[in-house]
C-alpha cells in the first residue's frame, strides 16, 4: 500500500450561490453547504483510496465563520489530512468570494471521517499520507488529538444511544 501526498487527493470545486440556497436571512442554508463539502470530501476520500465506495462515517466540527451572500461564489477545498488504519480525515476549507469587489473569506472548514469498503461492505486498510507544506503539516500533527476526541465522542454516543427509547412519541 502505497502512501500519497496530501495535494493528489485534494478536490476543488467552485459553484455560485443559487436564490433556491438561500435561507429567511438571505444566505447560503449550512445544510446546502454541508452536502457540498461531502460531496467534495467524498471524492478525496476515493482519489486517496481508489475504491468504489467511501462512506462518511463522521462529520466533526463544521465551523461556520462567515455567511456566504447570493454575490459570492463558494469555492470547496477538500484534502485528505490524517490517516488512521481503516478511516481517513478529509479536512474541507470553504472560501467565499464576492464576486463584485473580488474579496475572499474563510467561510467556513470541517472535518469529515472516510471508511473505504471493499464489494462485501467490510472496510478496507487506508494507505498513509504525506503532508508537504505548512498548512498540510499542521493538519497532520493535529490528526492524533482529533482522533483521540472522535473515539471519545463515539463511546459517549454509544453510552447515550443504549438509553433512548424507540417508543412512538405520539404514544407517551
Amino acid at each position: 500500500m502505497e502512501a500519497n501526498k496530501v495535494s493528489e487527493t485534494r478536490i476543488v470545486h467552485t459553484d455560485q450561490v443559487l436564490i433556491n440556497d438561500l435561507n429567511n436571512y438571505h444566505t447560503l442554508f449550512g445544510g446546502v453547504l454541508m452536502k457540498k463539502m461531502d460531496a467534495c470530501a467524498t471524492l478525496s476520500a476515493r482519489r486517496h483510496t481508489r475504491v468504489k465506495q467511501c462512506v462518511t462515517a463522521s462529520t466533526d466540527s463544521v465551523n461556520f465563520i462567515e455567511p456566504i451572500m447570493v454575490s459570492d461564489s463558494v469555492c470547496i477545498e477538500s484534502f485528505v489530512c490524517y490517516t488512521g488504519r481503516k478511516s481517513m480525515e478529509i479536512f474541507c476549507k470553504v472560501i467565499a468570494e464576492d464576486l463584485e469587489s473580488g474579496h475572499r473569506r474563510i467561510a467556513a472548514t470541517a472535518f469529515l471521517t472516510f471508511v473505504p469498503l471493499d464489494e462485501n461492505k467490510k472496510p478496507l486498510k487506508v494507505p498513509p499520507v504525506i503532508p508537504v507544506t505548512e498548512e498540510e503539516k499542521y493538519l497532520f500533527e493535529m490528526g492524533k488529538e482529533r482522533e483521540k476526541i472522535r473515539k471519545l465522542k463515539r463511546d459517549q454516543n454509544k453510552d447515550l444511544v443504549s438509553k433512548l427509547t424507540i417508543d412512538k412519541p405520539w404514544n407517551y
